[in-house]
């Protein structure tokens, strides 16, 4: 007898951090077995289109953001999150999932909260070090509660039992990267290190800045990548390409900037010597999986201080300088760059170091998980 499809709904999303996650999730679970996938999110999130472009159908749902602090907002959300449970629920009723696999962000919310008023099996995942306010929603309903780390447990402890730790999926392409096909991609000089820049999807402005004041002196010694955002969220493309016009010709083919890195990233990892960076759980996943020395600047104010607990993870194993917004400045952040490419057994003990906590089976573990809370469990 023929046996149906696994149904998997995934919810999640609003930031690459949540999105990425599960699309390396979604393609070890395509490998494992014959699946039907779908995905509830926003109507405006960067999960629709990365949906899209992995065959995976999309459904949005009306969303609130979750604060911990007075907003006006506050008022509006607090209609928006009931109807997004509503329409969360007339998706699920539709697609009849055998599981909910959530990434978290606010935008999961809804949908995990329908899944368990129609008794449906949840499974969440947390990529940070800490537990986001989401996801403490979201512990409460799920199943099984996925962990990156296996420190975010103490942090629910009321859910011990539902704990299990996979540590964070990277996109096995990642892992592919021809850093001679980099330098000819952007016609980079051969002889040269490489720094690459990135804050994340969404850019990070007091890094842009910092770069954008040293980059000459830097450029003397070593190529840059530079992953800067979308000029409509922090305006700062502009700033930096005249920055770049400004420079000497010779200077100006050392520096690339890009407002977002897409089907390049492997080979940019790949390239680098030391990599820049905010410290979402996405990127120390990156890094650790991939061995990568990095300097990582945690964005400061985010809920329980997650990026700087991520940042230590790495930096605690010696893969990592960790540099506090409230002490950056161009000369620091000139001098800890030179230090790391001024000392080649350095990089290559950060490199190691990195690799030691790296946990490259994430993402096979966590469609396991998620197959067997579907009934489908894999030998």
């Amino acid at each position: 007898m023929e046996t149906r499809p696994v149904r998997i709904v995934i919810a999640g999303g609003g930031t690459g951090g949540h999105v990425q996650p599960a699309i390396a999730v979604a393609s070890m679970l395509r490998q494992h077995a014959q699946v039907e996938l779908d995905w509830v999110g926003s109507f405006d999130g960067v999960e629709r289109d990365i949906a899209a472009s992995q065959q995976i159908r999309f459904h949005n749902i009306p969303t609130g953001k979750l604060r911990r602090y007075f907003s006006l907002y506050t008022i509006r959300d607090a209609f928006r999150i009931p109807l997004g449970v509503l329409r969360a629920r007339l998706h699920l009723r539709s697609i009849k999932p055998d599981v909910v696999f959530s990434t978290g962000g606010f935008v999961s919310v809804p949908t995990v909260v329908a899944a368990w008023l129609a008794g449906i099996p949840v499974i969440t995942h947390e990529q940070t070090a800490t537990i986001g306010l989401a996801n403490k929603i979201n512990a409460r309903l799920a199943d099984r509660i996925a962990l990156a780390y296996q420190e975010t447990g103490k942090l629910i402890e009321h859910a011990r039992d539902r704990i299990t730790v996979t540590g964070n999926p990277v996109r096995s392409e990642l892992i592919d990267g021809d850093p001679g096909r980099s330098r000819e991609v952007f016609n980079l000089p051969g002889a040269l290190p490489i720094v690459y820049v990135t804050g994340g999807s969404l850019g990070a402005q007091a890094i842009n800045q910092a770069i954008q004041s040293i980059i000459p002196q830097l450029l003397e010694r070593a190529v840059v990548i530079h992953q800067c955002g979308p000029a409509a969220v922090n305006g700062d493309l502009p700033r930096l390409q005249r920055t770049r016009a400004d420079l000497p010709e010779h200077l100006q083919q050392r520096y690339v900037i890009r407002e977002r890195i897409g089907e390049d990233l492997a080979d940019i990892y790949a390239a680098a010597d030391v990599v820049v960076g905010r410290s979402g759980g996405g990127t120390v996943a990156e890094l650790a999986l991939l061995g990568k020395p990095s300097i990582l600047i945690p964005l400061p104010g985010t809920s329980s201080d997650e990026q700087t607990r991520n940042a230590r993870v790495l930096a605690d194993a010696g893969g990592a300088i960790l540099l506090p917004q409230s002490e950056l400045s161009p000369a620091r952040l000139l001098s800890e760059i030179n230090r790391v490419l001024d000392d080649s057994d350095q990089r290559a003990s950060m490199s190691l170091s990195a690799s030691s906590v790296a946990q490259p089976d994430a993402a096979d573990l966590l469609a396991r998980e998620i197959l067997t809370l579907a009934g489908q469990p894999l030998p």
